[in-house]
């Protein structure tokens, strides 16, 4: 089962990085053309991307790259594991090309072959999260979907040798679709935290590519902060000044994979 959804996005998404704010993008008709896809279809995908604020729709005009996100970097020496005894269930495996977002995420060419993986996560038996994992086929010769049923970093050092060892990760608000949401047991257009990471080595070799879906009702993220002397202008002590361009990142992952 592929998701039509997430191949849509991920095209919107390269076509929004390939601009600036403001530009226009191609219309809707020139994109269903392009994807062969229906028009309810790509309108789902841009209203997701619109409620999320990554584009504008501007009525007889046409749809716009959106202004450029306030960023702040939570940076820090790692992430603990998220609490409770994590399962997964794959819902599609397979292989194919990077293509040019995800190829610049793992610095590889965009027709480096992939294995392209979506796991639903779950604890205690509920599903809790939805996770699109992109991983060069090189790295893992022999990966099968029973092997990606527990901790994936785990299989990844115990089968393969390689130690994931730091990852840039960045959080932001979104809503679900109805085949999202539909799969993670809770009413479309529900709350959500979007996880995008790439994980690298020891080296700095990236090796692995993860886009996630948490549902907003049964996951949040706490941060321990180190606080020192205001300065007395209203910003917070101990964190970084927001910066004007990028999305939130941190350093870290959600948990083991």
């Amino acid at each position: 089962m592929e998701l039509k959804r997430e191949r849509v996005r991920e095209h919107l998404l390269t076509v929004i990085e390939g601009r600036a704010p403001g530009d226009a993008i191609p219309s809707e008709r020139t994109l269903c053309a392009e994807l062969g896809v229906s028009r309810p279809t790509l309108r789902a995908a841009v209203d997701e991307l619109v409620a999320t604020g990554l584009l504008v729709r501007e009525h007889g005009r046409g749809m716009f790259v959106a202004p450029t996100k306030i960023t702040q970097e939570l940076v820090g020496g790692g992430a603990a594991a998220a609490t409770g005894g994590w399962t997964s269930r794959v819902l599609e495996s397979r292989t194919g090309p990077a293509g040019a977002r995800i190829g610049r995420r793992l610095d590889v060419s965009p027709a480096t072959v992939l294995v392209h993986v979506t796991r639903l996560r779950l604890t205690g038996g509920a599903p809790i999260a939805l996770e699109h994992l992109h991983i060069p086929r090189s790295l893992v010769p022999g990966l099968t979907a029973a092997g990606l049923e527990s901790g994936f970093h785990a299989l990844l050092r115990e089968r393969y040798g390689i130690r994931p060892a730091h990852a840039v990760q960045s959080i932001e608000p979104t809503v679900l679709s109805r085949e999202e949401a539909g799969l993670l047991g809770v009413p479309e257009l529900s709350p959500a935290l979007l996880f995008d990471r790439t994980t690298t080595d020891a080296a700095g070799r990236p090796v692995e590519y993860v886009r996630a879906l948490y549902r907003g009702d049964r996951y949040r993220i706490v941060s321990r902060l180190a606080l020192g002397d205001g300065d007395g202008d209203g910003h917070l002590p101990g964190m970084p000044r927001p910066a004007a361009h990028g999305s939130t990142a941190a350093r870290g992952a959600a948990d083991d994979g």
